[in-house]
């Protein structure tokens, strides 16, 4: 977490905590959802504006984190925005000299691989569990062709549960009393 984000943490504590506004694709990319994106319906059927400034993306990245329930969230200063999963929390991109780096930009060590239903692919890293870039396919195709990944069989449904976290924190924010 950035020191400037800490220092805002400790200036104004008890901001409260920020719902529905970001979400995360299946291919690692952000977007930025008001409330007339909000009211169009749940995300990933309602995007938002896709986040395509640099500098901004990157100190999402820096200060992307999960809670003790599972829900991920951008820590904005004194403010808490959790954030819409379309699908896991980490997007997984294979490098060309065979490294496993998170959509964040961390190098993570791959433990298990997992394939579900529809033929998706999931990694289960020292970081937690994600799903791999669709563009990246190819280059895990060879990873298993090779026998160096072997895909464990596993159901979209049931990954939250088994890995802990939860895709719309904003749903399960609204159902709370």
């Amino acid at each position: 977490m950035d020191d400037i984000v800490k220092a805002a943490l400790a200036k104004w504590p008890g901001v409260p905590h920020c719902y529905g506004w970001l979400g995360l694709d299946r291919r690692g990319r952000w977007y930025m959802r008001d409330d007339r994106t909000q009211a169009a319906g749940p995300f990933p059927a309602s995007k938002g504006s896709l986040l395509t400034h640099d500098k901004l993306v990157a100190f999402i990245e820096r200060n992307y984190l999960s809670d003790e329930q599972g829900q991920w969230f951008f820590q904005n200063g004194p403010q808490r925005v959790y954030v819409e999963l379309e699908v896991t929390p980490l997007v997984w991109r294979l490098m060309p000299d065979g490294t496993v780096r998170a959509h964040t930009g961390v190098e993570v060590a791959v433990q298990r691989v997992l394939e579900d239903e529809e033929g998706r692919l999931y990694l289960v890293t020292d970081a937690g569990l994600g799903l791999v870039d669709g563009t990246d396919i190819l280059a895990a195709a060879d990873r298993i062709e090779s026998g160096e990944w072997q895909p464990e069989p596993v159901r979209a449904p049931d990954l939250p549960g088994l890995f802990g976290y939860v895709q719309s924190p904003a749903e399960r924010h609204a159902s709370r009393p």
